[in-house]
């Protein structure tokens, strides 16, 4: 390898472990930067209310006028003009983006944005890192490669991040709400409205998950503010993809359409969901062994060997 290519090559490592170590300044230093989370989801659920009150008070004294308005920018023009939603077609996006917290559609254009920009970017390094520099001295076809599979990276990041932080926000409701549920059923059951009574959810869960506090108060807003309480219902299932979720909204869609006894349902709902926990922690409990395996063999057996064996070895080492 000539002096100019290890040069290179050199520079490549630097800046490849420069990136990493912001990385990893960025996660240690992210929580004491994020502010506070409840401040900053409460605004954002007060924003989308005050959006449901305009456009409810727009639609009824211009009937024409659509729900949303037009906003402009850059990559909303270069989204339209373009056409990539229909280039770059990902299906249920609204859903999806819903379900990891983001609402509206700044977050649609920013996502078709990023679909179209990151296989471009990562392309462009690619040819530089392995069909100019040639940093691994490699052939042909596997330079190639290698710049397709980030141009491919580059493509699915976006759908990839956008499910692990779905997941991530999932992980974070699914534990407490069946608790959120017996709450809900007390103040149903004391004589609150179905609105107050997912207010106060929203107010007393607001510590043990923000997460689940938005939702409830974005379902206070909607239930306050749409003509149809059903699509609260509804809306509140799609943004929360889960079995014991949908299965609440499905009830409350019911007693809403039939008008069965709300406690009921909410009792019952309840106690689905509570057996739901439990059989996701037995799940996780069942798992463990297996995943416990792989740990065992790499890390606890060489050291158990370690430890018997060294001193049988010293004292044969010294009779010999």
């Amino acid at each position: 390898m000539s002096p100019e290519t290890l040069a290179l090559y050199q520079n490549a490592i630097s800046g490849v472990i420069s990136l990493l170590v912001v990385g990893t300044l960025y996660t240690l230093l992210q929580p004491l930067l994020g502010g506070d989370k409840l401040k900053k989801r409460m605004a954002s659920v007060a924003a989308t209310r005050e959006t449901l009150r305009q456009a409810h008070l727009s639609s009824l004294q211009e009937p024409q006028q659509g729900l949303r308005q037009e906003t402009k920018g850059f990559v909303r023009n270069l989204v339209d003009q373009l056409s990539l939603e229909k280039l770059l077609a990902a299906t249920d996006l609204k859903d999806k983006l819903a379900q990891a917290g983001l609402r509206g559609e700044r977050p649609v254009y920013i996502f078709y944005f990023a679909r179209l920009f990151l296989p471009i970017a990562l392309g462009i390094c690619g040819v530089v890192l392995f069909m100019i520099m040639n940093i691994k001295d490699w052939q042909l076809m596997q330079r190639v490669a290698a710049t397709m599979g980030m141009v491919t990276f580059g493509y699915y990041f976006p759908a990839i991040w956008v499910k692990n932080k779905a997941t991530k926000r999932a992980a974070a409701i699914l534990p407490v709400f069946p608790d959120a549920l017996d709450l809900l059923l007390i103040c149903v059951e004391s004589g609150m409205s179905i609105e107050m009574a997912f207010n106060k959810v929203a107010e007393e869960m607001a510590e043990n998950s923000v997460e689940l506090a938005e939702e409830m108060s974005l379902t206070t807003a909607e239930l306050s503010f749409m003509q149809n309480r059903r699509q609260a219902y509804e809306n509140l299932a799609r943004r929360n993809n889960h079995p014991g979720i949908r299965g609440v909204a499905t009830a409350l869609v019911q007693s809403e359409r039939y008008g069965t006894p709300l406690g009921s349902t909410l009792r019952t709902m309840a106690n689905e969901n509570r057996q739901l926990r439990v059989l996701a922690a037995e799940k996780k409990a069942a798992a463990l062994p297996a995943k416990l395996t792989v740990p065992m063999i790499l890390f606890f057996l060489p050291v158990l060997f370690i430890v018997i064996l060294t001193p049988a070895g010293m004292r044969l080492g010294q009779a010999l």
